[in-house]
């Protein structure tokens, strides 16, 4: 047998030990969240979180979307402010007029340079994505059970 059928066919507790042994440390919580070699899963730092701790992260990250929005339209109000007078000669924009601006270009501009006209295809490359992931998950299980 290979050496890399021999990876395949160590028990879970062996990959601890070893990422253990080669890193100096642990990395992630149990040890089924670890991947190919040793690395920890994207979310593992995540699933450590308690639900106050994750509300609270959502809460901060809602505050951050709504404060970086706001800021969108501050730029736009004053680089509008700063150029287009002396180069134009055009009027001053008001916040919310920048606001009105930036909703315009995206209603006129959004299909063009992503080569889509809609979400659709995203979502359903996303979903199909998923699918198979899951379905390599499943097919990882079922062949760790059958050893």
């Amino acid at each position: 047998m290979s050496e890399h059928e021999n990876d395949d066919k160590r028990r879970p507790d062996d990959d601890s030990v070893n990422n253990k042994e080669r890193s100096g440390k642990s990395c992630c919580r149990p040890e089924r969240h670890h991947g190919h070699g040793g690395e920890c899963s994207e979310w593992g730092w995540w699933e450590e979180r308690s639900l106050p701790q994750k509300i609270l992260m959502g809460i901060g990250f809602g505050i951050l979307g709504i404060g970086l929005l706001f800021l969108c339209g501050w730029v736009v109000m004053l680089l509008w402010n700063w150029l287009m007078p002396d180069i134009f000669g055009l009027k001053r924009l008001t916040y919310w007029q920048a606001w009105g601006l930036l909703i315009l270009s995206h209603i006129l501009f959004k299909s063009f340079g992503s080569g889509h006209g809609n979400g659709h295809s995203d979502r359903k490359r996303r979903r199909h994505l998923r699918r198979y992931m899951h379905e390599g998950q499943a097919a990882m299980k079922e062949a760790a059970e059958s050893e």
